[in-house]
């Protein structure tokens, strides 16, 4: 059985160091991943998805099934193929499902694939991206539901600005466009972590 999350004592299998101690990346990105960080990501991520999905109940509940497909179809399958696999936590090769906190549990059924993501993978990765998010503000406008609208717009807001400003920061998945992990501490990681590195200089 799968441990919660991966061993904070253990290098991630990328990782040519033997173990974590006097890591001098550790303080600036988060190669480990726990059950506080997965809280505090639900915590920002689930407010406009229940705005949102309780509104479009109430109305229809045919638009909620629709809304619920494509959620799961994207955070579930597209995401995980186009942005996910390229990242180190992918790697992991004892686990069959992700352990990090903005995906957890998804299924590894792609490959590991280091380095950047392409023009089209990020296009793809966007526009699914967008979709999951817009469908239900694009639907409290229909319903006039102005003040739910309002709480919506701003939930999703401080969604994204949170996830990229702090957690985003810190984050091991370089070619995600969200990605804000300064160069000095990329090319720290880059320099533990050999394969990551060589996959990124192949595209430079």
């Amino acid at each position: 059985m799968e441990n919660l999350f991966l061993d904070q004592k253990k290098t991630l299998h990328t990782c040519k160091e033997e173990d974590c101690k006097n890591c001098n990346v550790s303080k600036d990105i988060n190669c480990h991943f726990n059950l506080k960080q997965l809280l505090n990501f639900l915590l920002i991520a689930l407010p406009p998805f229940i705005i949102g999905g309780y509104t479009i109940y109430t109305h229809n509940w045919i638009f909620l099934a629709i809304w619920i497909v494509i959620i799961l179809l994207y955070f579930g399958l597209v995401e995980i193929r186009v942005m996910c696999s390229h990242c180190p936590h992918y790697a992991e090769p004892k686990l069959k499902t992700l352990k990090c906190w903005a995906n957890y549990g998804a299924p590894k059924l792609w490959k590991y694939r280091p380095g950047p993501m392409s023009i089209a993978e990020k296009t793809i990765f966007l526009f699914g991206m967008s979709v999951a998010f817009l469908y239900p503000i694009i639907f409290l406008v229909i319903v006039k539901e102005w003040f739910l609208l309002f709480i919506c717009i701003m939930t999703t807001i401080a969604f994204f600005a949170t996830l990229k400003n702090f957690l985003c920061a810190h984050c091991i998945n370089f070619a995600c466009p969200f990605n804000t992990v300064d160069n000095d501490t990329r090319n720290k990681f880059f320099d533990k972590n050999v394969v990551v590195k060589q996959a990124w200089k192949k595209e430079d």
